[in-house]
C-alpha cells in the first residue's frame, strides 16, 4: 500500500531528459511521490519509446514504460514559440528542471530558465 503522503509529494519536476539515464533518475523522484511531467517532442516522442521490446497492445517500448512510469507526459515542439512559452509556464511552477544535454552545453547561459529552483543535468 502506498503511503498517504509520499516523501516527495510536494516536489514538481519538469523532465526534458531522453534515452535511459535521465528518465530513470527522474523516475526515482516520481516513485517517491514527486509530480514529474515528462516533456517529449511531438510525433515519435522520446527515442526510448522505440527501443527494445515493444508492447503489442500499444507499440510502446518496454524501456520507455519502465523509465517513465508514474510520470505525466506532454508533447511540445521547443522550436515553436507558443510551445516554448508553455514550457516556461511549467518550469515557473517547478522545483526541478531535469534535462539531458551534450558535453559543454550545461554552462550555456540560455539553457536554464531563471525561475526554476534547481536544474539537474544528466549526461
Amino acid at each position: 500500500m502506498a503511503p498517504v503522503n509520499p516523501p516527495l509529494s510536494d516536489l514538481r519536476v519538469i523532465d526534458l531528459s531522453t534515452v535511459i539515464a535521465g528518465p530513470n533518475c527522474a523516475r526515482y523522484l516520481a516513485d517517491f511521490g514527486a509530480d514529474v511531467i515528462k516533456v517529449e517532442r511531438p510525433g515519435d516522442g522520446d527515442s526510448l519509446r522505440g527501443m527494445a521490446w515493444k508492447d503489442p497492445r500499444d507499440g510502446i517500448g518496454l524501456w520507455w514504460k519502465l523509465a517513465n512510469r508514474n510520470k505525466r507526459t506532454i508533447a511540445l515542439d521547443l522550436k515553436n514559440d507558443e510551445d516554448r512559452e508553455v514550457l516556461m509556464r511549467l518550469v515557473a511552477d517547478a522545483d526541478v528542471w531535469w534535462r539531458t544535454s551534450g558535453p559543454g552545453r550545461s554552462r550555456d547561459s540560455d539553457s536554464r530558465p531563471t525561475r526554476c529552483t534547481t536544474s539537474i543535468r544528466a549526461s
